[in-house]
């Protein structure tokens, strides 16, 4: 039984680590927040929907559509909400009400288009249950499973051993000294919010296949959690928030479990507030100031 839902909550955590990492790359290279994240990922949700309902293609096809539609849209707010403001000045507080405002435009946006009910999201897995060492998953569990996992490997590689992800790791130690050493820093940035917002569109997709149902509201929630696990694993870490969405995954499947269902939230929360007092920067702080 526990180790039954241990693996689902890795199931629920990786999915948690996806929209994380997203907050984690844009704010360890920007020092800034970016509170439409959320939205961002329930765009790549609908994007992947629209592939299956009108062009009846498969989960690939799905989270290809989610990567490539909530990556335009996050470059689209690099653009819009956060590019005019970096070049005017240093301040914190304009990128965030920027970003809350465009949040909730895409948010009326995608409830004028697809309503404001859950929508059902297709599944086109075989319901054969898989049995091993006492676990059972079923196509759909290992398919998440193997996709985020297989992202966040793939992100990994990205950032340690090609050029662009060299770039982004200077440009996150000091913006200005990258930009004097001759790295692009507009494209750089560019780069980030693409590969963050596809990454949270991939989550859309993912989360969307689980409960078999999404909405224009799905972000919120996602959004407040994600920011959730990237403070458990240190503000601009991106291994602190593949670890500490696992861990908010499992911490919220076990109350469940052995608790109460009411109790999800305020134990996975209560869990974050521990961690924080413990350890204030994070589980896995990245050691940068906020201020430069």
């Amino acid at each position: 039984m526990l180790l039954q839902q241990l693996v689902n909550g890795l199931m629920l955590g990786s999915t948690y680590a996806l929209v994380a990492i997203g907050y984690s790359l844009i704010f360890g290279v920007l020092r800034l927040l970016h509170l439409a994240h959320g939205e961002v990922f329930m765009v790549g949700a609908f994007a992947g929907l629209e592939l299956v309902v009108w062009w009846h293609a498969g989960p690939i096809a799905a989270l290809v559509g989610g990567l490539v539609g909530s990556a335009l849209i996050g470059m689209l707010l690099e653009f819009v909400a956060f590019r005019p403001i970096r070049r005017r000045g240093n301040s914190h507080l304009a990128p965030i009400v920027s970003t809350i405002g465009a949040g909730l435009v895409i948010q009326e946006v995608m409830t004028k288009i697809f309503g404001s009910e859950q929508t059902a999201f297709p599944v086109h897995f075989s319901q054969t249950e898989y049995h091993l060492a006492g676990l059972t998953l079923d196509a759909t569990q290992l398919f998440i499973l193997a996709i985020s996992f297989v992202a966040m490997l793939a992100l990994h590689l990205f950032v340690t051993r090609t050029r662009y992800g060299i770039a982004m790791r200077a440009t996150s130690e000091n913006l200005r000294i990258a930009a004097v050493l001759g790295v692009n820093i507009d494209q750089v940035v560019l780069l980030t919010f693409a590969l963050a917002s596809g990454l949270g569109g991939l989550a859309g997709v993912l989360v969307g296949l689980n409960f078999n149902a999404i909405s224009p509201y799905m972000g919120v929630e996602m959004g407040i959690k994600g920011m959730a696990v990237m403070l458990i694993g240190g503000l601009g870490s991106i291994y602190g928030a593949m670890a500490g969405g696992l861990i908010l995954g499992i911490a919220e499947v076990l109350s469940v479990a052995y608790l109460s269902s009411s109790l999800r939230d305020g134990f996975a929360f209560g869990l974050m507030i521990l961690i924080l007092l413990l350890r204030p920067r994070g589980l896995f702080a990245t050691g940068v100031a906020v201020e430069r």
